[in-house]
């Protein structure tokens, strides 16, 4: 295709016979790459396949399954600990967040019960992955839903039958216009006397 738009664009600087052979190499009814070529029609939607519904919803319940049990089985077996404190003062409204399970009031928020520690690494550590693996890495589960969410994964991904006919179109439209046509002439004007032509 790039070939084709450049000779589209350039080929008023080739002979007429030089570009209607390369015009016939695309455009020939018979033997043209244009018509030879098969494409593959795009892929399906992804969104649409129930096989990758399928997968993306078992790919989803292994990683939210074991997220599951590990964050029950922490909840359960250390409720009530107490496992780190962060090293500045919080406000009281933290005390829900980062002290789960344990209910004392007279606790400093800055406190951290060991199930409130666990959701804080699952959930905290994509900025970490992000720092140390760099973006777009295969940890990063949020960037994919996030995408499936917004739409991108629906998008529909272009037919290339059609970019290559319209290419065929606008070469079988194109007239050749010879743009050396007087350069003789030209030149002659420019430099009338022979002593006159730079060395090149």
């Amino acid at each position: 295709m790039i070939r084709a738009r450049m000779l589209r664009e350039n080929g008023k600087f080739l002979p007429k016979n030089g570009f209607f052979m390369r015009k016939n190499y695309f455009n020939n009814e018979n033997t043209g790459y244009f018509k030879t070529q098969n494409r593959q029609a795009p892929s399906q939607n992804p969104m649409m396949d129930p096989g990758t519904m399928t997968e993306m919803m078992k790919g989803n319940m292994t990683n939210v399954l074991p997220m599951i049990v590990i964050g029950g089985w922490i909840n359960w077996t250390f409720s009530g600990f107490i496992t780190t404190k962060v090293p500045f003062p919080l406000t009281l409204r933290f005390k829900p967040m980062l002290q789960r399970g344990i209910e004392l009031a007279s606790l400093d928020a800055s406190w951290v019960s060991s199930a409130s520690w666990y959701f804080l690494n699952v959930f905290g550590l994509r900025s970490i992955y992000t720092l140390v693996l760099g973006e777009n890495n295969a940890a990063d589960q949020a960037k994919a839903m996030q995408d499936q969410m917004t739409g991108s994964a629906m998008a529909v991904p272009p037919d290339p039958k059609a970019a290559f006919k319209a290419e065929w179109e606008g070469l079988e439209v194109c007239d050749h216009q010879w743009a050396l046509k007087n350069v003789a002439q030209e030149l002659m004007n420019l430099y009338p006397e022979p002593e006159d032509i730079p060395n090149l």
